[in-house]
């Protein structure tokens, strides 16, 4: 990487849910306040701004990420992906993990939510068959204030289960069909 000057912008590019972003950012931007503020992808929550709360969770390259750490130009060429990215439609359709929250009450305000989706959609890709044990775990991180954590892993274990009954991975065209309001 070459070196980078201080209040100077610098081009980052990088592929968010799919499709190549760009945008400029000063060395010390972090990943968070250039998806919100230079890409316009609001679904990164922040909390506490210091990698504590897991509002901010993203995947970089397939793995886990606070985007409150990381700084948007260490993303430049990689693969980001936000909670934006698990509805296959920008948000029209609910993906499976989705749903589960919907249905199971695994959000009130939803703050804390696009953190514990992107963090079980990295669970279930790598480990479609993780136990409990391993979910509770993984979602350890993870702050909630207002629902409880009983309805998130209950959600989870409803999502895991839709998930292998069909055989997939919870990816953005792995979504949950929607009641007809007319049936």
């Amino acid at each position: 990487m070459p070196r980078l000057t201080a209040h100077t912008r610098h081009p980052v590019s990088f592929t968010l849910n799919g499709s190549t972003v760009s945008g400029h950012a000063e060395p010390r931007m972090l990943l968070s306040d250039f998806l919100r503020h230079e890409i316009g992808a609001t679904g990164t929550h922040l909390g506490c701004e210091h990698g504590v709360c897991g509002a901010c969770t993203v995947q970089i390259d397939g793995g886990l990420a606070r985007a409150c750490l990381a700084l948007a130009v260490q993303t430049e060429g990689a693969e980001v992906r936000t909670v934006e990215g698990l509805s296959p439609d920008g948000g029209a359709t609910l993906s499976i993990l989705q749903e589960a929250f919907r249905e199971h009450h695994g959000l009130q305000c939803g703050f804390c939510t696009p953190g514990f989706l992107v963090t079980l959609d990295a669970v279930f890709r790598d480990d479609p068959h993780a136990s409990e044990n391993h979910i509770r775990e993984m979602l350890s991180g993870h702050l909630c204030r207002c629902t409880g954590y009983a309805p998130i892993i209950k959600a989870a274990l409803v999502a895991q289960a839709k998930l292998l009954a069909r055989g997939a991975q919870p990816h953005p065209d792995d979504t949950m069909p929607q009641e007809d309001a007319n049936a």
